[in-house]
């Protein structure tokens, strides 16, 4: 018994000091893989910042600008901020020209385009989605190509039928042309597809209408889509040049971009008003975007995986 014991400690010894020494061995390379995942980590934060101080550079151009003397703006060598910060230039932006009107203006049309688009493109989609007809498919085929015709193209007639119409210099002119968009219901009927039948056939046997089912079964399960079409859609709108510059001829009925229009040439270029005003300009766009960011990013996933 003795002996047994005696040798025990000789054989422990010669079991653990290997298993010491692989340990040892182990623990080199993990620290050094440690080390270069923390590299690589390191890096790619790296280059993620870079890409994305890239792609702000525009926009924090905009507001240095805005807040600089305007003798400053295009001073050599060109600076990022200017000798004083001029909080006062947004107060001038509103005042040069009449922004709040652009801006009531802006939200009127985008607002009211919006429900509109939103109201247009459930219809059309649950239809296409839904409902069973002759040249379902041919048709909303034709409906999709649609989107191929450049706004440049259609300006020119829907310029001489607005002037028939009498609608020239008003809401409905900004409005009505493009309330009705292959876009949304291309986005929606994918989202309607993906609806289990099931929940519309029960609908049915408890002698639900097509409309009761739209509105209290699909419309509340498409909310994340019809919010990233919402959002889409008051972008749009809001930031619409071409049409609006054809179509209005008054200051009172100028949005958003025909008013920064309106600090180039009047009195000189008013740059820093300009980047002022932009700033503010962006302000409903931004606030949108928040409010609605949930939706929009479930309804970017979810639409991108409809379809069937």
């Amino acid at each position: 018994m003795s002996s047994a014991t005696a040798h025990r400690p000789d054989t422990t010894r010669a079991i653990v000091q290997p298993a010491d020494l692989h340990d040892e061995y182990v623990s080199r390379p993990a620290s050094a893989r440690k080390r270069a995942r923390l590299a690589r980590e390191v890096t790619s934060q790296v280059l993620l910042t870079l890409v994305l101080l890239l792609f702000l550079m525009p926009f924090i151009w905009m507001v240095a600008t805005a807040l600089k003397p305007g003798n400053e703006v295009f001073a050599s060598p060109p600076s990022l901020f200017g000798s004083e910060i001029l909080w006062s230039n947004f107060a001038d932006a509103w005042t040069f020209v009449p922004f709040g009107r652009f801006m009531w203006n802006g939200l009127v049309v985008s607002v009211l385009g919006t429900v509109l688009v939103c109201v247009t493109s459930v219809f059309a989609a649950y239809s296409f989605a839904r409902m069973r007809f002759r040249g379902r498919s041919a048709l909303f085929a034709l409906y999709l190509v649609t989107l191929l015709v450049p706004q440049e193209v259609v300006v020119i007639p829907m310029f001489i039928f607005m002037q028939e119409l009498g609608w020239q210099n008003s809401y409905q002119a900004l409005i009505l042309p493009w309330a009705f968009t292959a876009f949304g219901t291309f986005l929606l009927r994918q989202f309607f597809l993906t609806v289990p039948r099931e929940l519309e056939e029960a609908a049915t046997v408890d002698g639900a209408s097509r409309l009761r089912i739209l509105l209290t079964i699909i419309v509340p399960i498409a909310k994340p889509a019809i919010g990233v079409l919402a959002v889409f859609t008051f972008i749009n709108y809001w930031n619409s040049f071409l049409w609006p510059l054809i179509i209005i001829s008054t200051q009172d009925m100028a949005t958003v971009p025909i008013g920064l229009n309106s600090f180039l040439g009047q009195q000189g270029n008013q740059w820093q008003l300009l980047m002022a005003a932009s700033t503010i300009s962006m302000l409903p766009t931004a606030l949108i975007v928040i409010f609605l960011q949930r939706h929009l990013v479930k309804g970017i996933a979810l639409s991108g995986l409809g379809g069937r």
